[in-house]
């Protein structure tokens, strides 16, 4: 099975290069920005084309939320909405399979139980905006199409959460994390293991799955594990949203019901195992 991923150079896609050694039978092609652009279909056509690709696994979006929010989701409406809308048509025209990645702000957070692939969507910010309309772009464009929402991703590489706090910690010897705003980490490399275990299954027809690492916390609480397993003596004090300087309006609960993607066959681990998995990772020389 050929592969196409692309957003290759984010905390995703490279969690996918990571692994990919753990599937002989797939050989990938990696792209990103300059020379992929998910809005390009000639561009996109013709990668499909020249090296015989079967399925796409998109991972390119644009992430910040707060860019989203201050630039009024210009870049955002672009990426977003229109990239998996390309992606989808594209792969439809060329009788190909395609996994999108995409996220628990959709939701509205009003929920007090995980929220299924069922339930009312309802975003809260201009990035959840976008998300949820490139879902729904991509799946009228009739593709063999599957999502996968997740949440709180972060990973050895690149710029994440996780990452931000030990920084944080070691600059100033403290920090101040919103204390009222739960959900689940996820390790993208969890993550990419579980997108594999969709692909490898056959992306025909279209649906919708959750994936997340099991187990709810709150921002603050990820943090005090984070330091806590990291050895970081850092004090961490908790605050609440309103507190937190931000034009972004988050879900104040976000945990996403894993049922659906555990009966297809991914492992969901739990979440503190894949902290110290992660930290460990990013001990190593090649982690960026």
């Amino acid at each position: 099975m050929n592969i196409l991923v692309t957003g290759g150079r984010g905390q995703l896609g490279q969690s996918i290069r990571k692994v990919s050694g753990e599937y002989p039978d797939c050989s990938f092609l990696f792209t990103d920005l300059p020379e992929a652009d998910i809005t390009d279909a000639e561009v996109i056509g013709r990668l499909i084309e020249e090296n015989g690709i079967d399925t796409i696994i998109n991972c390119a979006a644009f992430t910040s939320a707060e860019r989203a929010e201050r630039d009024c989701g210009d870049e955002a409406l672009w990426v977003n909405i229109h990239g998996p809308m390309v992606l989808a048509s594209v792969a439809k025209a060329h009788g190909v399979g395609m996994v999108h990645v995409s996220t628990d702000y959709v939701f509205d957070g009003e929920s007090s139980v995980p929220y299924t692939e069922e339930a009312a969507t309802g975003p809260l910010n201009v990035y959840g905006i976008t998300k949820l309309g490139g879902e729904s772009g991509a799946l009228a464009t009739g593709a063999d199409l599957v999502i996968v929402r997740t949440s709180w991703l972060y990973s050895e590489f690149g710029s994440n959460f996780m990452k931000t706090m030990l920084s944080l910690a070691e600059k100033n010897g403290e920090v101040w994390v919103v204390n009222d705003q739960t959900g689940s980490p996820t390790y993208a490399t969890d993550l990419a293991r579980a997108i594999m275990v969709l692909v490898g299954r056959g992306i025909e027809g279209q649906g919708i799955y959750h994936f997340s690492d099991a187990g709810e916390v709150t921002w603050y609480d990820f943090t005090k594990e984070i330091f806590r397993q990291a050895g970081v003596g850092a004090k961490v004090n908790p605050i609440t949203s309103i507190e937190y300087p931000s034009p972004v309006k988050r879900p104040a609960y976000s945990v996403l019901d894993t049922s659906k993607i555990r009966e297809a066959g991914a492992v969901v681990p739990q979440w503190k195992d894949s902290l110290g998995v992660c930290l460990a990772a990013l001990k190593a020389p090649e982690a960026k």
